[in-house]
């Protein structure tokens, strides 16, 4: 259950100062007491339901065992969770981590106003025997509420509008709008969030556990392991599991070791989609915080700088974890490496909130309030700006680009645009902005296109030829998924990324109904006011517009990118 360190003398002692401090001070009574004295004194006390959650669903888990036998007695083919941020990536953990289980529908997610990935999934449905689950704390999200709206109608057309309302489930706070609208829709049930706990910090409320439960986990197991981990949490001092993490978390970062590299065994991969919002909605902000680097390829000690901590999260059952031989070197190379180990999957429970609670104490050390989102509500600010002004003219406002080449255009406010000066080619801009990149920095490849394999594997390339040429560390995100997540500390936190945004033409876009945009549209509108805000922020950034088909184009892009380095 222990954090095994594997850090340098200085930093081992300044982890220890902080854990001696934390039971000095008696902080950690302190953080269950929900003190807000112990971030920022402002309203973190309202955000601290999650520390006792586990217990509550333990206590009341019949409800969430009644609703896993309701859908195995269906014969539900597919479930899938229409959400996003800390209503989809927890879920996602589970799907990817347990997979199919005997006798329940195989869980999926829906994350992405892409036309495309929409297209894709619904293609591999049979909508009469699936299970829709329309997550949303608040129940305003733009996302959820089109995923809605959309399947909804399609579910309609195929099974008719008497049996549509028993093939929706919704899990949202109590009173939202969407709690209106799924009532009157015939919605077969609606589970409840708490409105002390925020998104990213909901894995073991109904946001988490009512998917758990519909692709047949045994939540009770599952939420027993993080009780347990929760009981180990309230120790004063040593001994805490939870403490000594965030101690490492907050330690290391005020010592500018604030990218924080996670490695997990590959069974357990996705738990870094889910950490990285986690870390970086709860930290980046205010100039401050932790940059969560998830999926990037392994390399060796020298192709990493001094900023980096690396957190190996080892599936203990899994033998031969191809990423072994690699974090041993890691280590003797220097680089600081902290190793976690997670006896099964059902261990995932106590993980999730191991990390809760460290990311609050590395929050207290920081000296951020975790809890909220300052920059995340700025980018669909903007967002309900556009897509308001599409619904009245039918258009977007109008952009020019800065230079375009074979169909690809270049976006930049005047000031990056400056910053670039004036070039001949494609080639010559994307080397004037990846030289933009100094020691300490990030480079973050946000791809407002389809979240696939081959897609992934274009940016995969291109953030390893970065890395081992600038030896700096690279994020990669799919829009929108990542405004709701690691967007946070893109905008809010230190201002160290230099920002790489793609956006494509859509090869076919999708009609929402009720509504005069498009998918296409909002997805347009969200790259939009993301990049409207990076650049407010001061932030170092680019935008690459793509024609279709977007895999081509996207493949001669790293290309340009593999010969520039």
């Amino acid at each position: 259950m222990g954090v095994a360190r594997h850090l340098t003398p200085d930093l081992n002692a300044a982890v220890d100062r902080e854990i001696a401090d934390w039971g000095t001070a008696g902080k950690v009574k302190k953080l269950w007491a929900g003190d807000a004295s112990l971030w920022t004194g402002k309203d973190e006390s309202r955000w601290v339901g999650w520390l006792r959650i586990a217990a509550e669903q333990l206590a009341g888990v019949a409800h969430l065992t009644r609703f896993a036998e309701e859908v195995r007695s269906e014969g539900f083919e597919h479930a899938v969770v229409l959400g996003m941020g800390g209503s989809s990536l927890a879920p996602e953990v589970l799907a990817r981590a347990f997979g199919r289980q005997p006798g329940f529908p195989a869980l999926t997610i829906l994350d992405s106003t892409d036309p495309s990935q929409i297209r894709t999934l619904e293609k591999s449905l049979h909508l009469a025997r699936t299970l829709f689950i329309v997550s949303s704390k608040s129940g305003s999200t733009i996302e959820p509420n089109l995923y809605h709206r959309y399947f909804y109608e399609k579910t309609k057309a195929a099974v008719g509008a008497e049996r549509v309302g028993r093939q929706f489930v919704a899990v949202t706070d109590p009173g939202s709008p969407l709690e209106a609208v799924v009532t009157k829709d015939g919605f077969r049930q609606i589970f409840h969030g708490v409105p002390s706990i925020g998104g990213r910090y909901s894995a073991l409320s109904d946001f988490g556990m009512a998917p758990a439960a519909a692709m047949g986990l045994d939540v009770q197991r599952f939420l027993e392991s993080a009780k347990r981990m929760a009981d180990a949490c309230g120790a004063p001092a040593a001994g805490n599991p939870g403490l000594e993490l965030g101690a490492v978390l907050g330690a290391l970062g005020n010592r500018g070791r604030d990218k924080l590299t996670i490695i997990a065994s590959p069974a357990i991969a996705d738990f870094g989609a889910w950490l990285e919002q986690l870390v970086a909605e709860s930290t980046g902000k205010l100039g401050h915080g932790l940059i969560p680097v998830d999926g990037e390829p392994l390399g060796g000690p020298e192709v990493y700088g001094q900023d980096r901590l690396f957190a190996y999260l080892r599936l203990t059952p899994e033998a031969n974890d191809p990423q072994e031989a690699a974090v041993l070197r890691l280590r003797a190379g220097g680089q600081p490496v902290i190793q976690i180990e997670i006896a099964g999957r059902y261990d995932l429970g106590g993980e999730f909130f191991r990390w809760e609670f460290a990311t609050a104490v590395a929050g207290s050390i920081l000296g951020i309030n975790p809890f909220d989102q300052p920059d995340v509500e700025a980018s669909k600010i903007e967002t309900r700006k556009l897509t308001s002004e599409f619904e009245e003219t039918g258009a977007l406002p109008p952009e020019q680009p800065i230079f375009q080449e074979g169909g690809v255009k270049l976006f930049a406010d005047p000031a990056n645009a400056a910053a670039l000066g004036s070039q001949s080619s494609l080639g010559a801009y994307l080397r004037a902005h990846l030289n933009r990149l100094r020691p300490g920095d990030y480079l973050a490849l946000l791809a407002y296109v389809e979240r696939n394999e081959e897609h992934s594997r274009a940016l995969e390339k291109a953030r390893r030829e970065v890395r081992d040429t600038k030896r700096v560390a690279t994020c990669v995100g799919f829009g929108p998924r990542f405004l709701h997540s690691t967007g946070q500390a893109y905008k809010g936190g230190p201002n160290s990324g230099v920002v790489l945004q793609i956006t494509c033409d859509e090869a076919a876009d999708l009609a929402v109904p009720g509504q005069r945009y498009t998918f296409g549209v909002v997805k347009a509108a969200q790259a939009r006011g993301d990049f409207e805000v990076l650049a407010a922020r001061g932030r170092r950034a680019l935008r690459v517009h793509l024609p279709a088909p977007v895999g081509q184009s996207l493949r001669s892009l790293v290309e340009a990118i593999r010969t520039l380095m």
